[in-house]
């Protein structure tokens, strides 16, 4: 097993004690609620008369149900009113930290938690969402969760979990111009698979994550998940720390000092032991597009879909169902292809950083006829901040509609869906049948700027044309 990784280290700073299953008790530092995954977990306390054992180490928001155009309330879907009340009203009743829509506040729970200084180094992190693994990006360990376990971490603040192996995924080297850092996720899934990290922790390491910035590396440890590792960390520098400081939440004065020694002490040794290590070079990186139903069928803008042939037997089942439920042909090029809907937000790429990069793009050029645009920042601060640099104006000028916060068209919880057989060239994280709100829509997966690209041309593009 792993020895002086980061993640062995933060493991063991939790770890309450060993289960007779096996399985590690590990206490979790801060949980993360929102309106979907909270309201039955609350209400299985209520059953067995269990009180929220620490209120002060959650904080909830309001995400995948919010619609991004009209909010009014009572909001129109019946379900979704429902559940924002529960929300609302668990919150109340167990003192929790709540951001309600127009608290200035509100977003994608995975983008206001570290925007506000609550995600930091070394933490344990909760959340009943699979993309929880974004947060890694700080140097914490930060896990999905299913109801039952936020209803155990809110009764208990703990959770049963079975240690993870540690594999050391290192990019080294310069990305070149066009290509971002949803790029170089979606090459590390096309290579290692979607259930190449299956029973992993991902420490992404190399001189290509030193260089990101910390929505980049938010965007490269979101997608940790879509690879099978159940989590991805980048180990916590100065690039961590700049960010941090000021921050809401982040620690101040003394408190500061102390924790920048501490967030420096759990970094990976010099000498840890991993359990495997990949290596890949970041020049040979392109901008890159999924074609299939699952985030690892991607290929470079500028390839052809890939034919049974070139792939192993394992592979050839799942190829042949995408090749008919995109009703794209095996060995065509995936540029060129027609696009209906272009969505640029969700927790992956719907940070300020998204947005400016994209806006680049999107000024002085004009969606293409017949296409429908959107973009949806991440949260309400993201929102005022592109309002305040005039990005909003910018893509209203070239034919996007500018939107609320929330998670949008990432998912089918909320009325922005894909109607028929539509194609979403989307900045989101999966493109899973019916993930836009269809069941018959097809997804997509590529980075903001690749969108914008798709927008404008009213097909797949190589955003490097653009340059």
């Amino acid at each position: 097993m792993s020895k002086g990784t980061l993640f062995d280290k933060v493991w063991d700073a939790h770890t309450v004690g060993t289960l007779p299953s096996g399985q590690t008790q590990l206490f979790i530092g801060l949980h993360l609620i929102h309106e979907v995954t909270s309201p039955q977990a609350f209400a299985m306390l209520r059953e067995r008369d269990l009180q929220v054992l620490f209120p002060d180490r959650t904080i909830a928001t309001v995400d995948h149900i919010i619609p991004t155009n009209n909010r009014d309330r009572p909001l129109l879907d019946s379900l979704a009113e429902e559940m924002m009340q529960s929300l609302e009203q668990n919150c109340t009743e167990n003192a929790i930290t709540f951001y309600p829509v127009g608290s200035g506040n509100q977003g994608i729970v995975h983008v206001i938690a570290p925007e506000q200084g609550w995600t930091q180094p070394g933490m344990t992190i909760a959340c009943g969402d699979s993309h929880t693994s974004t947060h890694g990006a700080f140097g914490a360990i930060a896990f999905g969760i299913g109801t039952s376990q936020v209803r155990d971490v809110l009764a208990s603040q703990t959770l049963a979990l079975a240690k993870l192996k540690v594999r050391r995924v290192e990019v080294n080297g310069a990305l070149s111009p066009g290509v971002y850092a949803k790029d170089v996720i979606l090459h590390i899934i096309r290579k290692l698979g979607v259930k190449g990290g299956v029973g992993y922790a991902y420490e992404f390491a190399g001189t290509t994550f030193e260089q990101m910035t910390m929505e980049e590396r938010m965007t490269i440890c979101n997608m940790s998940i879509e690879g099978g590792a159940r989590c991805g960390y980048i180990n916590p520098d100065q690039v961590t720390f700049d960010y941090l400081q000021g921050r809401d939440a982040a620690p101040k004065g003394v408190d500061w000092d102390t924790a920048i020694a501490w967030w420096r002490s759990i970094a990976s040794d010099r000498d840890a032991d991993y359990d495997d290590v990949v290596i890949f070079d970041a020049a040979e990186i392109s901008p890159t597009v999924t074609w299939g139903i699952t985030p690892g069928q991607g290929i470079g803008v500028t390839e052809q879909v890939p034919t049974p042939a070139e792939m192993v037997e394992s592979e050839r089942a799942i190829a042949e169902e995408a090749y008919r439920y995109m009703d794209l042909q095996p060995g065509n090029p995936i540029q060129g292809t027609k696009v209906d809907v272009c969505f640029i937000g969700s927790c992956t790429n719907g940070r300020i950083s998204d947005l400016r990069e994209a806006a680049k793009f999107a000024k002085d050029r004009h969606v293409a006829p017949g296409v429908k645009a959107f973009v949806v920042p991440g949260s309400e601060r993201v929102k005022e901040q592109a309002e305040a640099e005039g990005l909003d104006k910018i893509f209203e000028s070239a034919g996007f509609e500018w939107r609320e916060a929330g998670c949008s068209m990432c998912l089918a919880m909320n009325p922005d869906k894909l109607q028929g057989r539509e194609l979403s060239a989307s900045s989101s994280n999966r493109n899973f049948k019916g993930r836009q709100g269809s069941a018959s829509g097809r997804t997509l997966l590529m980075s903001p700027a690749m969108v914008v690209a798709a927008a404008v041309t009213g097909k797949v593009t190589d955003v490097r044309e653009l340059l």
